[in-house]
């Protein structure tokens, strides 16, 4: 089976995602400064310890993998809400320019409603209350590693989860690329991972920037 690289795995939809491929067979290379602390064991599983910011540390990590996940997440602190974060942009910047140079060349990336395209189709409390209050700076990051990702001429898909919440996988999620479909609804993180896994099997959004709720 394939290996997947998978980004920002010690916590959230990157731990989902590393057990949902794990799941599906595949050979998981986990990446996060905090790999050594994932609690799970699993002979095909690789914890590598290591800085979506550091150039040497990413292209050690995508040395043999056929694709990456990338799951980064920035905590929204006062100052992150207020002064935003170059988080998104820098490590894809770094991501993006390895996987052209060296592969592999399927990359997913999560970003969220609001970010690229989506932003403005969420109705008034999203879009004009908490939207512009809670994620605005972060998202405006979020825009640039959309377009980074888009430009980068690879085999991408951009996953564009709704409201996380913690809950069970129930695998039935919606994944939708027409933004008509586009709805204002909760995701368990646990889906958003169940989608990844899906799309590095089938690769039926590439090329394209679903929602999923």
């Amino acid at each position: 089976m394939s290996t997947i690289l998978v980004m920002g795995a010690s916590q959230g939809i990157g731990l989902e995602t590393v057990k949902a491929l794990l799941a599906g067979g595949h050979h998981v290379r986990a990446f996060a400064r905090s790999a050594e602390r994932i609690a799970l064991s699993d002979p095909r599983l690789e914890k590598f310890a290591g800085d979506a910011l550091k150039k040497d540390d990413v292209a050690r990590a995508l040395q043999g993998t056929d694709a990456v996940v990338q799951c980064l997440g920035a905590g929204k602190s006062i100052s992150a809400l207020i002064q935003g974060t170059t988080l998104f942009s820098r490590a894809t910047r770094i991501l993006v320019d390895l996987m052209r140079g060296q592969g592999p060349r399927r990359l997913v990336c999560v970003t969220g409603i609001g970010a690229g395209d989506s932003r403005g189709h969420f109705g008034l409390l999203y879009d004009g209350i908490m939207f512009p209050l809670m994620l605005k700076r972060i998202y405006d990051d979020k825009d640039i590693q959309e377009r980074m990702v888009k430009d980068s001429g690879l085999d991408w898909t951009i996953a564009r989860p709704g409201i996380l919440v913690s809950a069970p996988v129930t695998g039935t999620y919606r994944a939708l690329a027409d933004p008509k479909e586009w709805e204002l609804k909760t995701i368990a993180r646990a889906d958003v991972a169940r989608f990844l896994a899906d799309e590095i099997g089938d690769g039926k959004f590439m090329g394209k920037a679903p929602v999923i709720i």
